[in-house]
């Protein structure tokens, strides 16, 4: 197990311990006003991203030199790919880049949850939970925001999809989700869940109902995701995004997901332009460009996400790495976006404007770019953000202007 993978409850453990599961009769998120049927999509990066790295802030003076040997460049071998003048993007990111140039993708940097120590644990659980400390809570402003989602025609597929083996914390809570995961190497035979169906038809109808749902999503995540490479390039992210797509494109489908990829800490041996850090950052490029082709049509009213725990140290360390720092960066995706910007408070990187004389300082909250999305593209109220999505935050007011 990843050390930095959340440690699951008994019950997180029970109900997605399978491929899959779903509960039944859950009432389907409503189309929105002018016809609008948005999908919401929030990938949650583990072990901290250097975002320093990511979108290199090239026009900061102090930049070149703290991030020493791993700092990208305006041109050369270790060129960033171009942003807005001020901020590049990472050279392993172009589909990104290119939906940043149509419009349909931007950055928030300098951001960070309200966690200020650096265990990645607890600042996970502060990032998935909404709370605004560790070890508050059992459940995920993700599943919270689902609650709040008016109820439309009654099908099937309920509001949610948490995509793995185990449900993420984001995603816990009362309401009802869907679970699916790519197949894997020690999948169990095709037919045991069909068996077990039939033989919860005779005990418990609404048990085979759910898990006859589940197969079903299967089947159609399966059928997508069949269809990628052989030599295993970018499957690690690529594989679920494509499946996830696929499912909250359909017309009964879910409409918002959580997936969650590992491996972000990148202590040593990070790599500049090319690397460890790099390969991470061409498979989220990938699952990136999957959800915009996967789905298809309802991609103008979409919106995807990627955060992460906290950032890195500005200085790089004696082995080529970053050590846990603390204001990063989030990554928005998605044709319902007014896109083509690097939105930032920026607060410099010398000396004495490090926070603690170490990390890039965090000068958006990250609630306030999560509640700007879930406000403009979901339709829930300032009220509702602060008092059950994201209790106590009645200070953080919802960042304007994210939505096209």
């Amino acid at each position: 197990m990843n050390e930095f993978a959340p440690r699951p409850s008994r019950r997180a453990l029970l109900v997605s311990g399978g491929a899959l599961f779903a509960w039944p009769h859950i009432p389907a998120f409503a189309h929105a006003a002018g016809g609008r049927d948005p999908r919401l999509v929030v990938m949650v990066l583990r072990g901290a991203m250097d975002g320093l790295a990511a979108a290199p802030p090239l026009g900061d003076p102090q930049y070149a030199g703290l991030h020493g040997a791993l700092a990208l460049t305006r041109s050369g071998p270790a060129a960033a790919l171009a942003l807005d003048g001020f901020f590049g993007l990472h050279p392993a990111m172009p589909q990104f880049a290119r939906m940043y140039r149509e419009k349909r993708a931007l950055l928030v940097h300098a951001v960070a949850t309200p966690y200020r120590a650096r265990s990645h644990f607890d600042g996970q659980d502060v990032l998935e939970s909404g709370q605004a400390g560790p070890g508050l809570v059992q459940t995920g402003w993700l599943n919270r925001a689902v609650g709040l989602l008016p109820p439309g025609q009654r099908v099937a597929p309920p509001k949610g999809l948490a995509v793995g083996v185990v449900t993420p914390l984001i995603l816990r809570g009362a309401a009802p989700v869907a679970g699916w995961r790519p197949a894997g190497n020690h999948e169990p035979h095709d037919d045991l869940a069909t068996r077990l169906a039939d033989l919860y038809a005779q005990s418990d109808k609404a048990l085979e109902t759910s898990l006859r749902q589940g197969l079903a999503l299967d089947v159609i995540a399966r059928r997508e995701t069949s269809a990628l490479s052989k030599d295993g390039t970018d499957l690690a992210m690529r594989l679920p995004a494509r499946g996830a797509a696929k499912l909250i494109a359909t017309a009964d489908g879910p409409r918002i997901a959580a997936l969650s990829f590992n491996g972000w800490d990148t202590h040593s041996n990070e790599g500049g332009a090319k690397g460890r850090l790099g390969q991470l950052l061409a498979g989220l490029d990938g699952a990136f460009e999957e959800f915009e082709r996967g789905l298809g049509d309802v991609w103008k009213d979409s919106v995807v996400i990627a955060v992460t725990e906290f950032g890195r140290t500005a200085r790089i360390n004696g082995t080529s790495g970053t050590d846990h720092g603390t204001g990063t960066l989030c990554f928005l995706a998605g044709g319902a976006l007014k896109g083509g910007r690097v939105l930032a408070d920026w607060p410099g990187l010398g000396e004495a404007q490090l926070f603690e004389r170490r990390d890039l300082a965090p000068t958006t909250d990250l609630r306030a770019v999560l509640k700007g999305v879930l406000e403009g593209h979901l339709g829930l109220s300032p009220a509702a953000l602060s008092k059950t999505v994201f209790p106590g935050s009645d200070a953080v007011r919802p960042m304007k202007g994210l939505l096209a």
